[in-house]
């Protein structure tokens, strides 16, 4: 059944146009409570949010459609992502909401939904319920009504959970720890695990206003971070984005680390605890060729999947691994979490810290990664530039060209009107040759 509404994410789009609607959150809450509400007993969601103006907006909209067909909404207010994965399984929720665009600007938002066992829906579980979002919802009888009601503890919840993720008996004393918040969902929590764990915290991107979400800050800005780090003389930097899914390190020189260092960070430190589950790291088609003969001799595996964390999430659970991710800095570890969380990974990554003894610089170049080149072109409603029998050409001649020393992935974004042309080589100059061509026919196709 193919998805309509559904992108590789959740629903998501600019605020207040289509499919991005107060209107649209009401049916799409009220169809997922018909799909969740099977019968006669309590039904409960758990819905959270990032700091984004138009999240309030959303947050009453899909109140009221889950409580028009009896189900009880419990409000979690601004808390990660990975917060809304965890509190519905341990409240016994029977679906879960995260209202947010993730890296995306103030402008944009983005419906996320879970279900009870805490992971991202299928898509054949989205692709139902956008067909009972396009018919006649049964709705609630005046006496079965759901109710409301906001969580207070919520927040406090999810920091001691994340504190668990942190080795007993080891402590950040001593540490300078730069944590740039993107003035987003982990504006308070972030800060709060850092500090009782014992780091001494700067911080970044923790005063949101409902506009500068990811607004010069955050996992995809790591400037200014990077920045702060120099300044204060810290021992590393921690970014997360707009709802803490995502993780960018920053060493004591400014120097930022992406997931895919990350992940080969966690995967040899697991590996050589024997923790690392069949010796294996699950990625995307995205994660750089360094990664994977990095993974290849230190005698690992990694498994590559389409992107999206969802589709890195059903591979583990497929395989029965327990690491995985992507290279934009979703680390997810199904040990601890149900989804990416920046948070966790991160004290993944001041565990080793403190254990090692080395500086930060010395531990987030795990790999000398090839070199690789991402150019996003942007199209217009109603083009495919991908159906221009140019771009199939260009993109023919680029494989061709760069077969026996790298890789070309060219892709539709499935949560912006974008085509990534992304290409990697040994050869540095043919790599800038073979992009700049095929995105330039794409851009061509785009008008």
């Amino acid at each position: 059944m193919k998805r309509k509404l559904f992108g590789t994410d959740g629903v998501r789009g600019q605020a207040n146009s289509y499919p991005m609607t107060a209107d649209m959150a009401l049916k799409l809450a009220a169809a997922a409570g018909r799909y969740f509400r099977r019968d006669q007993k309590e039904h409960r969601v758990v819905i959270g949010k990032d700091t984004r103006r138009s999240s309030y907006m959303f947050e009453y909209a899909m109140t009221g459609g889950f409580t028009s067909t009896g189900m009880n909404v419990f409000l979690l207010g601004p808390v990660p992502t990975p917060a809304v994965g965890m509190l519905t399984r341990s409240m016994r929720a029977d679906v879960g909401v995260m209202i947010s665009a993730s890296h995306n600007p103030h402008h944009d938002n983005g419906i996320k939904f879970f279900g009870p066992d805490g992971y991202k829906l299928s898509d054949t579980a989205e692709a139902e319920i956008e067909e009972l979002v396009m018919g006649e919802i049964d709705l609630a009888r005046p006496e079965n009504i759901g109710s409301a009601k906001r969580i207070d503890d919520a927040l406090g919840r999810y920091i001691e959970f994340a504190k668990t993720a942190f080795p007993n008996q080891k402590l950040l004393n001593g540490l300078k720890v730069v944590v740039d918040c993107a003035n987003g969902a982990a504006y308070k929590a972030a800060p709060i695990v850092l500090w009782e764990l014992g780091a001494e915290v700067i911080t970044v991107g923790v005063t949101p206003n409902g506009f500068n979400i990811n607004d010069g800050c955050g996992s995809t800005y790591p400037g200014t971070a990077a920045e702060a780090v120099v300044a204060h003389g810290a021992d590393c930097g921690i970014c997360l984005d707009g709802d803490a899914d995502r993780l960018m390190l920053i060493d004591e020189k400014g120097q930022v680390a992406d997931g895919d260092q990350i992940m080969g960070l966690i995967a040899q430190k697991w590996a050589s605890e024997g923790r690392l589950a069949q010796n294996t790291l699950v990625a995307t088609v995205m994660s750089n060729m360094g990664l994977e003969k990095h993974m290849q001799a230190q005698g690992l595996n990694m498994l590559r999947t389409g992107v999206g964390d969802r589709y890195v999430v059903q591979a583990m659970k497929e395989g029965g691994f327990n690491l995985g991710g992507e290279q934009s800095g979703h680390i997810v570890m199904r040990d601890y979490v149900t989804t990416g969380d920046g948070l966790i990974a991160g004290l993944q990554f001041l565990s080793a810290l403190v254990q090692s003894g080395k500086r930060a610089s010395e531990m987030v170049r795990v790999f000398e990664p090839y070199p690789q080149i991402l150019e996003n072109v942007r199209y217009g409603a109603g083009a495919d530039p991908m159906d221009s029998d140019s771009v199939k050409q260009a993109i023919a001649d680029g494989e061709a060209a760069l077969a026996s020393n790298g890789r070309l992935l060219i892709r539709k974004s499935g949560t912006e009107p974008l085509v990534r042309v992304m290409g990697e080589c040994e050869d540095a100059g043919l790599l800038q040759s073979v992009i700049t061509d095929v995105a330039g026919a794409v851009r061509a196709a785009a008008g």
